[in-house]
């Protein structure tokens, strides 16, 4: 197999000089009849040079062509070969030679660039795209290159534009996190698509993960028709827009006032012309206004088939607002006869070694009242960090909670 061509090391580099990576290459090569290429390639293919983004055959003369072998070999190893490999080799060469290649700053990954220049095992070549936007996450060792790292992941990807870095933990109250520009335009106006919809937004200014697509389709699928869904941290819209869109009833909300004027725009753009009312309000807030707005379109029971609870850090914490929450309804409920109290989706984080277990308590103590252990489910979304995972907790609201005494 041949050993990955890799650019020249750069340890002392701060500012990017694309004419540092220039290198000349060579690997052997043999030529054979131009006719006879199709074959030879075939049967020869472990063989062969094999580099990404460099071509196996170059032209010889008018009658013959260059197949470029792997770059360990020497002519000393052919007769080494298996035996089939060596047969094929010696009925079909007109000659070996070595073949150069110049390779410069555009043949190199982003990745082989940033090695060459930062001098550890690990290199910074990941962020999340929002858009025209790469996000990093720079850890601090890598400061000191962080400029070329901007560079280098601007050059390498044509749809983007913008690099920034994050540069402190995200706001719990308003959800969004300070961050520099490392390159490109100053531009943080980003267009996404997700679950059929279009969302624009600032993302200096709202909170938008592109990693959380996949949950975002998860709980969309739950919700049906004419369901009435309560989005208590919507953000931009990520489960609302596509809820509505497939014609649920949505009450979104935001506490962050660019999410909401976000959200709103989003509607717009959407074309979503009825079925979403949005609002600006605190959680617990809002959860109580939602009941009450809902409850007041009907004499008889109305209330949400889905809480939406997506904020991971504390929305365990307003769990608490569903304790006697619908203390007030508790004789609607009684005189109907299809009543049914809702399912509450909460986001949240966990470092236990028994995850499911660790949320089900947390959640039962702050709600007041033990959660039923075989109809919650504790859906593991994904790894946030080391011995940190982001969970879902689904369980449905009692009527020991939902008509308490508040």
């Amino acid at each position: 197999m041949s050993r990955a061509f890799i650019p020249p090391a750069q340890h002392g580099m701060k500012i990017l000089n694309r004419d540092a990576f220039k290198k000349t290459v060579s690997t052997l090569a043999m030529r054979v009849q131009a006719k006879r290429v199709g074959s030879l390639m075939k049967k020869l293919q472990s063989e062969l040079l094999n580099q990404p983004r460099l071509r196996n055959v170059v032209n010889g003369d008018d009658d013959t062509k260059l197949i470029l072998l792997r770059n360990d070999l020497t002519e000393e190893d052919i007769p080494k070969l298996p035996e089939d490999i060596k047969s094929i080799i010696e009925q079909e060469n007109l000659g070996f030679e070595q073949y150069s290649m110049d390779l410069d700053y555009s043949y190199w990954t982003a990745d082989q660039i940033l090695h060459a220049v930062i001098p550890a095992d690990d290199t910074p070549a990941s962020y999340t795209q929002i858009g025209h936007i790469a996000h990093m996450n720079l850890k601090e060792e890598f400061y000191p290159w962080k400029q070329i790292v901007g560079q280098v992941i601007l050059d390498k990807n044509k749809n983007i534009t913008t690099v920034v870095n994050k540069t402190n933990n995200i706001d719990t109250t308003f959800r969004f996190f300070q961050m520099e520009v490392l390159a490109g335009e100053n531009d943080m106006i980003a267009q996404v698509k997700e679950s059929g919809c279009r969302f624009k937004f600032d993302f200096s200014k709202v909170y938008w993960n592109s990693r959380l697509h996949t949950e975002h389709d998860r709980l969309i699928q739950m919700f049906k028709k004419d369901e009435y869904i309560c989005d208590v941290f919507a953000g931009v819209g990520p489960f609302a827009l596509p809820a509505a869109k497939k014609g649920s009833i949505v009450y979104a909300n935001d506490l962050n006032p660019n999410s909401y004027e976000w959200l709103n725009e989003n509607v717009k753009l959407n074309k979503i012309t009825k079925g979403i009312h949005t609002y600006n309000l605190d959680g617990r807030e809002f959860i109580r206004k939602a009941v009450q707005d809902l409850q007041a379109t009907s004499n008889d029971w109305k209330t949400f088939d889905h809480f939406v609870m997506n904020l991971p850090a504390t929305a365990i914490e307003f769990l608490d607002t569903f304790h006697g929450l619908y203390h007030d309804q508790k004789t609607q409920y009684d005189a109907s006869s299809s009543a049914k109290l809702p399912m509450i989706h909460c986001h949240c984080f966990t470092r236990s070694s028994e995850p499911a277990n660790d949320i089900i308590e947390r959640a039962s103590q702050v709600i007041g009242a033990p959660i039923d252990r075989a109809t919650s489910i504790a859906h593991n979304v994904r790894n946030v960090a080391p011995n940190k995972e982001m969970y879902c907790l689904s369980f449905r609201l009692t009527p020991e909670v939902a008509f308490a005494t508040r």
